[in-house]
């Protein structure tokens, strides 16, 4: 799915009511239909409502949710924030509305000095105070009332973006958001969404299809993407029923060391999982009996070293390799790393110590072959690119090093952001905070290298595995909670994964 800019949404709005034609006042009833939907479903009519409108169309979708909601049989108050003179047409046209349908006792105008809110601790408030089109800071009264919004313990209910949020940048640490419970966006996520520290603003946050042109959706360039079930579907391979396991594949790992071999385990166990015909696990004499105990499904490859990986072997017949879970810094280590991207023939991964010895041999960078995949976490990214004040300007880096160095970065976070040679970004949409766990990024590993293994190109194995490996971690979630949740049950939910792609 395209995530669009502010203006970009606009131009949308624009298109769809002069091509389908829509009038704009017909656009917002949809929109505002799909939220009183979207509430009914999840509240009953037992629980009051209220809306906080100003006077611009997003007050204008505020009024229309009331409305609407109003026949659907709720309790609504609605406080409209007198704070110009000025009213948008579509606002004046949905107060008409509502005072028509005799809900006048309901509505409530409050100005710089009067405040009373008067909202009931068990109601669910919807903002409808400002909308997507902000470009500055929130002053004022208004900001006052946010602030005054923010504080009362009620569930918050935001229609298409928080109030005081950018769409297209992160705001300044001081600026003043109102922090919703539930934000209902219209049509698109916004990028805002994706950076972290936006989280307490926009809380959970649901797309609503208000049903803009499909025409302008697919003509408008943009080099941001949130990953969604459909998008991935598109390029699953199906299997054949004449198959044969050559025809899926032969992965190579290298990794291990000792006192952990649990990542190698992880790693070997997720890549079998996802598809690998063959798997051969290259790992020091230490864990020799591991693995040939732990995953009897993969081959081995034993180093004459005891204790950590020294020598580097031919990886001709191998149809994609991933190293570094658990394999450590050692000198000879850092060898087999530095032979390998300089003679590697088949796609890449690096993970873990792969890339912190990258960090330390940065004129290594040189050598990787294009369409390499990185997978970091914020820690490890740091020590490739230096520290980043904010999640924008860290994803600004991951742009710039993809485009640098012609590789693919996986960013592992919330909403894993994933950058391509291109300068296109895509966001995950799965996972969850349990997975921020011991052994989950040697899990994404082994399912990168099994998806390239099966001749995925890099991107879609990227994009493929970490949507994956997020659903694995929902679905464990859903069963044993976040807080149990360890690597093993990402593994062990693959398969339910796979069955939800194809169903």
């Amino acid at each position: 799915m395209k995530i669009f800019s502010r203006e970009q949404i606009r131009q949308a709005d624009a298109f769809t009511i002069q091509q389908e034609p829509v009038s704009s006042i017909d656009l917002m009833e949809r929109a505002a239909l799909s939220v009183a939907n979207w509430i009914e479903e999840k509240f009953d009519t037992t629980t009051p409502v209220c809306i906080v409108c100003c006077l611009g169309n997003n007050g204008g979708d505020g009024l229309a949710v009331a409305r609407l909601l109003k026949e659907k049989g709720f309790s609504v108050d609605v406080f409209i924030l007198i704070h110009s003179s000025s009213r948008s047409d579509d606002f004046t046209v949905n107060y008409k509305r509502y005072i028509k349908i005799g809900a006048a006792t309901e509505l409530h105008t409050l100005e710089e000095f009067n405040r009373d809110f008067s909202i009931a601790p068990d109601a669910i408030l919807v903002d409808a105070i400002l909308g997507s089109g902000l470009n500055k800071p929130v002053e004022g009264f208004l900001a006052d009332c946010i602030q005054y919004l923010n504080a009362l313990p009620t569930i918050k209910i935001a229609i298409d973006v928080p109030s005081g949020l950018f769409c297209d940048q992160l705001n300044a640490k001081e600026s003043v958001v109102l922090h919703a419970t539930y934000t209902l966006s219209f049509q698109f996520p916004k990028l805002a969404f994706m950076y972290s520290e936006n989280a307490n603003k926009v809380g959970e946050f649901s797309l609503l299809d208000i049903g803009l042109s499909e025409a302008y959706i697919d003509q408008t360039p943009t080099n941001r993407y949130f990953i969604l079930k459909k998008d991935v579907q598109t390029f699953l391979k199906q299997r054949s029923s004449i198959a044969h396991k050559g025809n899926f594949g032969h992965a190579l790992l290298y990794v291990g060391s000792f006192g952990k071999m649990g990542a190698a385990v992880l790693s070997a166990k997720a890549c079998m999982r996802s598809g690998a015909g063959l798997l051969t696990c290259r790992i020091p004499q230490c864990g020799y009996e591991i693995m040939q105990t732990s995953i009897p499904e993969a081959m081995v490859s034993v180093d004459p070293e005891p204790h950590f990986l020294a020598e580097h072997i031919h990886t001709d017949k191998y149809n994609a390799i991933g190293i570094g879970p658990g394999i450590g810094v050692e000198k000879e280590t850092q060898n087999v790393l530095k032979l390998l991207i300089q003679n590697a023939s088949c796609p890449l991964v690096l993970d873990a110590d792969a890339i912190n010895i990258l960090a330390e041999k940065m004129t290594w960078l040189s050598f990787l072959p294009s369409n390499t995949i990185l997978t970091p976490h914020p820690k490890e990214f740091e020590r490739l690119v230096g520290p980043s004040s904010n999640s924008e300007e860290r994803i600004q880096k991951q742009i710039e090093f993809s485009l640098k160095y012609n590789v693919i970065v996986v960013l592992k976070g919330a909403h894993t952001s994933i950058s391509s040679p291109q300068g296109d970004v895509f966001f995950n949409s799965t996972g969850n905070p349990g997975m921020a766990s011991a052994g989950s990024g040697d899990v994404l590993t082994g399912i990168i290298t099994s998806l390239l293994a099966q001749q995925y190109t890099p991107i879609q194995a990227a994009i493929l595995g970490v949507y994956l490996h997020g659903l694995a971690g929902d679905l464990a979630a859903k069963k044993i909670s976040m807080e149990a949740m360890i690597a093993s049950d990402i593994v062990d939910n693959l398969p339910d994964s796979f069955l939800f792609l194809i169903k």
